[in-house]
């Protein structure tokens, strides 16, 4: 899988993005509450998630890489109130109504059936909670693209491309009504924060 093929590495794209990743994350970190039990999919090595567990009760951070989790739980080992799951997105084995919050960042576009993870999503968070998606949205910068056709070419796949127009489009056609954020730089990321 590529995704475990390039786990020991995936930090140094931190690097070429750190400003836009480092606010991406402060933005859905403002979404989280002292109280609540969150679920981060997708969580990958632990960019995002050691941004919102110092500001939640309990967070169950998953990914569909064991070796993306393992990275994750060595970059926080000190942090209690986080479990690291084996999980796919599409498939959630949680209970319906489980969550305060969800987070599932930088996958969207990657993903075969995103409506069945919206589902899924929907279908864990509590009434009353919130679904944050932070998702690239640099589909025009150099960078960006020059990214996506390395990774693809190591086998990534990206389903879509987006710029922040044809993002919030794809939410829209889904019947998915958010309100937005964007962490502008080399590669921006589009937070969409939705309410259930």
């Amino acid at each position: 899988m590529f995704w475990d093929k390039i786990s020991g590495i995936y930090d140094l794209y931190q690097i070429v993005n750190k400003k836009v990743n480092d606010k991406a994350a402060y933005l859905c970190a403002q979404q989280i509450e002292s109280k609540d039990i969150v679920l981060e999919c997708a969580c990958g090595t632990g960019i995002m998630t050691k941004f919102i567990a110092p500001c939640c009760k309990k967070l169950v951070a998953t990914d569909f890489s064991k070796k993306m989790l393992k990275q994750a739980k060595k970059k926080l080992k000190n942090q209690n109130n986080v479990l690291f799951r084996f999980a796919d997105i599409t498939d959630l084995k949680f209970r319906d109504n489980s969550f305060d919050k969800v987070v599932a960042a930088n996958v969207i576009h990657l993903l075969d059936d995103p409506r069945k993870a919206m589902s899924e999503l929907k279908r864990v968070v509590k009434p009353g909670g919130k679904i944050i998606l932070p998702t690239y949205v640099a589909k025009a910068s150099k960078m960006s693209y020059f990214l996506i056709k390395v990774f693809n070419a190591m086998g990534a796949n990206f389903k879509e491309e987006f710029d922040e127009e044809s993002y919030k489009i794809f939410l829209t056609d889904m019947g998915i009504t958010a309100t937005y954020h964007t962490a502008r730089g080399t590669i921006s990321c589009c937070v969409a924060v939705i309410d259930v």
